[in-house]
């Protein structure tokens, strides 16, 4: 099973390639980001997940699209970057959260084993 880190840094990675915004955007979504599992995430981020899932879903396709592409299509270059920096913070906080939960590990100096 893939953790909701490994889907956004996924999606982040698509999002930092080359290429048009808009493109990179409807791939690192589609690819990584439509079947994340809004249960997997902090509570921090449920509620702006949702709401970004809902804007990535509110076109109506045409014959050949699906809704995320449409969206995407009718945005602005800058709404799409912005919807791009919602993703990359939202992996900050993922990653700040699962960081606190992990059990703190110390460097073992060779002479003290």
């Amino acid at each position: 099973m893939t953790s909701a880190w490994e889907h956004f840094f996924a999606a982040t990675l698509v999002l930092a390639s080359a290429g048009p915004i808009k493109y990179r955007l409807v791939e690192a979504y589609r690819k990584h980001l439509e079947e994340v599992d809004q249960e997997q995430l902090p509570k921090e981020i449920r509620e702006e997940f949702s709401s970004l899932r809902d804007r990535m879903h509110c076109v109506p396709p045409m014959r050949g699209e699906t809704a995320v592409h449409a969206t995407v299509r009718k945005m602005s270059e800058m709404e799409a970057g912005r919807m791009a920096h919602r993703i990359v913070n939202m992996l900050g906080v993922i990653a700040r959260t699962q960081g606190v939960q992990r059990p703190m590990l110390r460097a073992v100096n060779a002479a003290e084993s």
